[in-house]
């Protein structure tokens, strides 16, 4: 099978106490005879080449970090095709100033009853869309003043990881397929 270049996004690499070295992120994929690893700010995110089934390889980073680092983590992998298409989907016809746009990746397009909390949540002026495997959150206002964060968090719970769309659109123009 031939090789291809993956970015993994990683939840709970530097939240909840636990501190990782970008350095320590990247000998450890080194270690599990990943090429060409390189990490991207502090956050999780680690770019490589590897052959294989994206869920194999997501099962196989997941064994090795805990192997490694003493606790679980849990790797949303995208090829770089698909991190480009995520970072030039726009959910949103017109996002207004002052908004912050997040992405959640999750393991599998969310089901239908998955999708009905998604739709229960209390979004005021918030907007959240769901497309293939991802879910955009446009907040309107400051992340502390927000009455979807907790319960969005609820819903996904460990199966999905956050990212700011400007972390994104900089993964993508940086190692994605269309650059």
């Amino acid at each position: 099978m031939p090789s291809a270049r993956y970015v993994a996004f990683l939840r709970a690499i530097n939240v909840g106490g636990h501190v990782v070295t970008m350095d320590r992120l990247r000998k450890v994929f080194e270690s599990m005879r990943f090429r060409n690893v390189e990490t991207f700010i502090a956050s999780g995110n680690v770019i490589f080449e590897a052959a294989g089934d994206a869920r194999a390889l997501e099962r196989r980073i997941e064994k090795g970090l805990a192997a490694a680092l003493g606790y679980d983590v849990e790797a949303f992998l995208r090829s770089t095709d698909e991190l480009s298409a995520i970072a030039r989907h726009e959910p949103f016809d017109d996002p207004m100033d002052g908004c912050s746009l997040f992405i959640v990746f999750l393991k599998d397009a969310p089901s239908p009853a998955s999708r009905k909390q998604f739709a229960a949540l209390p979004l005021d002026d918030d907007g959240l869309v769901i497309h293939r495997r991802e879910v955009y959150w446009l907040r309107r206002g400051s992340m502390s003043d927000s009455a979807v964060a907790v319960p969005l968090g609820k819903v996904v719970g460990n199966g999905g990881t956050m990212r700011n769309v400007t972390t994104v659109r900089k993964l993508a123009a940086k190692y994605g397929a269309a650059r």
